[in-house]
């Protein structure tokens, strides 16, 4: 049967390729986009996994004005005090208070517009950052309020800071900072760099360029994975302590971990993936309906033939399976085809555009199974008048 079915789609190529042309098109869109969102979801699990060990994120909470609420974290509501008390809880390894800003950097010719990170000594070892030459940032430092900053990979590259940049000048909004070290890449992709910043002290980012006392971000790491929930704990007792809150008070800070971060995330970029799924497959219905003209087409050409079969013995269900393989072979056939082409434009998009991808045999497999089922849906209907035709009418059919 299956002989014979593709002996009649060799007679017209040309025909059965552009028949097949939708479920090929559908097939390799729904492996490649699938493919971009699985990697893109696994780059992001890697990254939040290197953001730091056993990290937790205490944000400051939304401000009000008039009624209206602002944005997560446009209140004022963690300080540098805040992150001192919470050095003092033992179920916590680190902390390091975070605020930003862009401004201008200059070394010798070179310039460069970046975040620039108020943070303090804790900072490397609660985000996972190594140096590559020099020192970090001590506390010596974020007492006195001196002009020193620590380069990211990125940045120092964008300046031409090389071996000997530790001991060198740069300018940051305009002021002489002195280099005392360059962090090691860390890698990354996306819309933030992790190794595109400059490294200040926390309290001298405050003097010259914010005028508060304000954090925005306390970056905390727990003693261990095991007492993530303990610390959570723990500093929300001592926040709330701090800050005067009552009983019925809600909190005017928001902790995050990592897991959160990573739920969130894999939630939207998942979604986004279904969708762009979702839309690809309309390649493959528009496909399936092309198989179907085709096959009524088909049926119609091939009238006299099916009442000649069927005057000398052969069935309905014969007839009927005969039509349903002739369909069913067209779209599997486009659905290896597109499949191919899918696994070949997703290896181009992983090498010319140089975005994370992650091929899944499933994927694939998935995927022509439903340019199958799309050929049986869509071939059942031509099929079924093929073998509901009489023989007398077929057999005096011009």
């Amino acid at each position: 049967m299956i002989g014979l079915a593709l002996g009649r789609l060799r007679t017209s190529r040309l025909r059965t390729a552009l028949t097949m042309l939708g479920v090929i098109i559908g097939v390799a869109s729904v492996v490649a986009l699938v493919s971009v969102g699985q990697g893109s979801t696994a780059n992001i699990t890697d990254r939040l996994a290197g953001l730091g060990t056993n990290l937790l994120t205490v944000n400051a909470g939304s401000s009000q004005t008039a009624g209206t609420f602002g944005a997560a974290g446009s209140a004022e509501s963690l300080t540098l005090a805040d992150a001192e008390a919470l050095g003092s809880l033992t179920a916590l390894a680190g902390v390091a208070p975070e605020i930003s800003t862009s401004q201008l950097v200059v070394a010798g010719e070179a310039n460069t517009t970046t975040t620039i990170l108020g943070t303090t000594a804790d900072y490397p070892y609660v985000r996972s950052f190594q140096l590559w030459q020099g020192a970090g940032l001590t506390d010596l430092a974020v007492e006195n309020e001196l002009r020193v900053a620590v380069v990211g990979s990125s940045t120092a590259d964008d300046l031409g800071l090389g071996a000997d940049a530790v001991g060198s000048e740069i300018k940051v909004g305009g002021l002489p900072f002195l280099v005392t070290g360059i962090l090691q890449a860390k890698g990354g992709s996306g819309f933030q760099d992790p190794d595109d910043q400059v490294l200040i002290p926390v309290t001298t980012l405050q003097k010259y360029f914010s005028g508060s006392d304000a954090v925005r971000t306390i970056a905390v790491s727990a003693a261990s994975a095991d007492g993530i929930d303990d610390a959570r704990a723990a500093i929300t007792e001592l926040l709330r302590g701090v800050h005067g809150l009552g009983v019925t008070e809600e909190d005017d800070f928001e902790i995050l971990d990592q897991a959160q971060l990573l739920e969130t995330a894999s939630a939207v970029s998942d979604t986004l993936t279904l969708m762009l799924a979702g839309i690809a497959s309309i390649s493959l219905i528009v496909g399936g309906i092309g198989i179907m003209n085709i096959m009524l087409v088909s049926v119609r050409e091939r009238t006299r033939e099916i009442g000649i079969r069927k005057s000398i013995g052969a069935r309905s269900r014969d007839i009927l399976s005969q039509f349903l393989v002739e369909s069913v072979t067209l779209s599997l056939l486009g659905g290896l085809v597109g499949a191919a082409l899918g696994v070949a434009v997703t290896f181009l998009i992983g090498a010319f555009a140089d975005w994370d991808v992650s091929l899944d045999v499933t994927t694939i497999v998935i995927a022509v199974g439903f340019s199958v089922a799309i050929g049986v849906i869509f071939g059942v209907w031509p099929a079924r008048q093929a073998a509901r035709l009489d023989p007398i009418t077929a057999l005096h059919y011009e």
